[in-house]
């Protein structure tokens, strides 16, 4: 993995003299330094006429010889390009471009991207399956070409800034070019009405967009195109449950044994749960026969052993199911944990890995256990993605919960609207934002003629979690892991995946009332009973209440200073007011996990990058 930077215009030289080449060149190094976290290994820059390439390296796969950015000559034209992740159908790749004369020097999945370029250009952008986001210059088209996965596991923004057209794989790397941050409504809007979920394509600050799973754009001259290069597809499902079976538990192992493809050791992340114990079983199944043995991680918090609690969304610790699984297959494993200062200090350095406030502690404490997995592993496995494709959140199963004409995981405003000030809530109208986001995203979703209202319900369902809960989990795992130096790979968050099971029916997704049935049927020859018929529980949390008086008491030193930036935003009398509540208002105000104590935390991260960022 790695972080990828640029600009691009074709109004001068950039090098028409040493004075210029050095300017730009200082730019370049600035860009590329502020993504040294995403790759610490190598790095390196390309500066020509009409455009700059920026390049931070992880080393994964092949150690020696993949250093970016990588140029090649063609008889007619010279392409460099810049490339952040994995293609795990590379061995199928170099097949196909065997039949055209093409000079390889590496083994590097870089080089077979590069080389597919030049051979069928644009086309060979829906050949690759893997995590990508990448960007090609073409000196003899004089054109730049930036192109995202399927999914959009890897980020990729971009921005304008007078003539000049500016990239990179996080916005930080677009200030460091000299892009001023700045916010909106829209922006307010994003962080305050759909945060920490974000609008396909919305960068948050103005000017600065992302682009789309599936999409690539051409940047040629002033013009900018953006094409879809792929899609998901509904499609009448025809096979009987037992082939969907079979299907789905091959998909599944095929893609898990793909990504486990590196020339250094791989880890996974296990919770004890269906999806993280599928693929860590499938992982140690492969490793056997190698002669070799999984290392796992599980997280936790100190404590939890006293003060964990149960409830709907959380019904169990993690650490009996753990201790199940490592017994089972007989793992190297490691348990970590977070103590209360340490989630609530990494909150702040949370927002400095994303750029925006985000999951609040669900992602700070995410980035300190990435940390420690990154001291002895350098690629992890996770089970990441499985619920929202297979069907495991509740809002699948409580129709209550899906039938409000808003986002299932955060129906209810009022606990976010509740704490802003009366007049900014006048001018921000995020209430209407919201629920517009809301009917865009259905619209569009894939339907398919025929179905009944409550199947056709589910689909949409379905795709919003694809389209926007997926979407944030994916950006909230390649931050914090990449922040950390360590490359995270997501086996279910495969197309091939994605795009069988979105049209297989909700009676199979969930056969006879089983929660992911399919998933369960993957697992009986793998997984012993505790764990295939666990009840769904989400990523841990802290239930130590002095956790929650550390933030309450941060939190109530910002309110106390008049030059926090908070105040322009929220009610210092209705805060307070909350502060004094008890610290569950009732349900989550996003997702599973999100409550009191996270409100709280989110504040405190929104105050630090309203700050950090000069946005008030």
């Amino acid at each position: 993995m790695c972080g990828i930077a640029g600009f691009y215009q074709t109004h001068f030289d950039f090098t028409a003299s040493a004075e210029d080449k050095n300017k730009w060149e200082l730019t370049l190094s600035s860009m590329k330094n502020s993504l040294l976290h995403r790759g610490p290994d190598e790095n390196g820059i390309m500066l020509s006429s009409h455009a700059g390439l920026a390049h931070s390296r992880l080393s994964i796969i092949d150690l020696k010889s993949g250093r970016q950015p990588m140029t090649k000559p063609d008889l007619e034209r010279t392409c460099t390009i810049v490339y952040n992740g994995e293609i795990y159908n590379t061995a199928e790749l170099r097949d196909l471009l065997s039949y055209y004369d093409l000079n390889w020097e590496t083994s590097s999945d870089t080089e077979v991207v590069l080389n597919g370029y030049l051979a069928m250009g644009t086309h060979f952008f829906s050949q690759l399956n893997g995590i990508f986001a990448f960007a090609i210059y073409d000196a003899g088209e004089d054109a730049l070409y930036l192109v995202r996965d399927r999914l959009g596991v890897k980020p990729l923004f971009y921005g304008k800034q007078k003539e000049f057209f500016v990239f990179g794989s996080e916005p930080k790397a677009l200030f460091s070019f000299g892009i001023t941050p700045r916010l909106t409504s829209a922006g307010f809007c994003e962080v305050l009405g759909l945060g920490p979920a974000r609008t396909p394509g919305h960068g948050i600050f103005a000017g600065i967009n992302e682009l789309l799973p599936g999409h690539f754009l051409c940047v040629r001259g002033d013009s900018v195109k953006d094409y879809c290069y792929w899609q998901l597809l509904a499609m009448e499902h025809r096979d009987s449950y037992e082939d969907t079976v079979d299907k789905v538990t091959w998909l599944i192992q095929d893609s898990v044994k793909r990504q486990m493809i590196s020339d250094i050791p791989i880890c996974t992340f296990l919770s004890g749960g269906l999806d993280s114990s599928l693929v860590s079983a499938f992982c140690q199944q492969e490793l056997k026969k190698q002669g070799k043995c999984l290392s796992t991680y599980s997280f936790d918090f100190i404590g939890n052993d006293k003060n964990f609690q149960a409830n709907d969304f959380q019904s169990s610790r993690d650490r009996p199911f753990v201790d199940i699984m490592r017994d089972h297959i007989q793992s190297d494993h490691r348990y970590l944990e977070c103590d209360n200062a340490t989630q609530a200090d990494y909150l702040y350095k949370a927002v400095d890995a994303r750029d925006v406030p985000c999951m609040a502690d669900v992602e700070s404490s995410l980035l300190y256990f990435c940390e420690q997995v990154s001291q002895n592993h350098r690629v992890a496995l996770t089970g990441e993605c499985a619920d929202e494709i297979f069907g495991g959140y509740p809002w699948f199963h409580k129709e209550e919960m899906w039938k409000h004409d808003l986002f299932p995981w955060s129906y209810d405003l009022s606990p976010r609207l509740s704490l802003l000030r009366d007049d900014f809530l006048e001018q921000n109208h995020i209430g209407e934002y919201v629920r517009n986001a809301y009917e865009v995203s259905v619209a569009e979703t894939p339907a398919l003629a025929g179905e009944n209202k409550k199947e056709a319900r589910r689909r949409e369902i379905s795709w919003l979690n694809i389209r926007w809960f997926m979407a944030t989990l994916l950006n909230r795992m390649d931050r914090t892991s990449m922040y950390s130096g360590l490359e995270a790979r997501v086996p279910f968050a495969d197309h091939r995946i994605l795009q069988y099971v979105f049209n297989i029916p909700w009676d199979m997704k969930c056969y006879q009332g089983q929660t992911k049935s399919l998933l369960v049927e993957a697992g009986k020859k793998l997984l012993p009973p505790e764990i295939l018929y666990r009840k769904k529980s989400p990523y841990p949390k802290t239930y130590d209440p002095a956790y929650e008086n550390l933030l309450k008491e941060r939190l109530l030193t910002v309110l106390n200073n008049s030059n926090s930036p908070l105040h322009a935003l929220a009610d210092k009398k209705k805060v307070k007011k909350f502060l004094d509540t008890p610290s569950d208002y009732g349900k989550p105000w996003y997702g599973q996990l999100m409550a009191g104590p996270q409100m709280t935390a989110y504040l405190l991260q929104v105050n630090y990058w309203l700050e950090k960022y000069s946005l008030i």
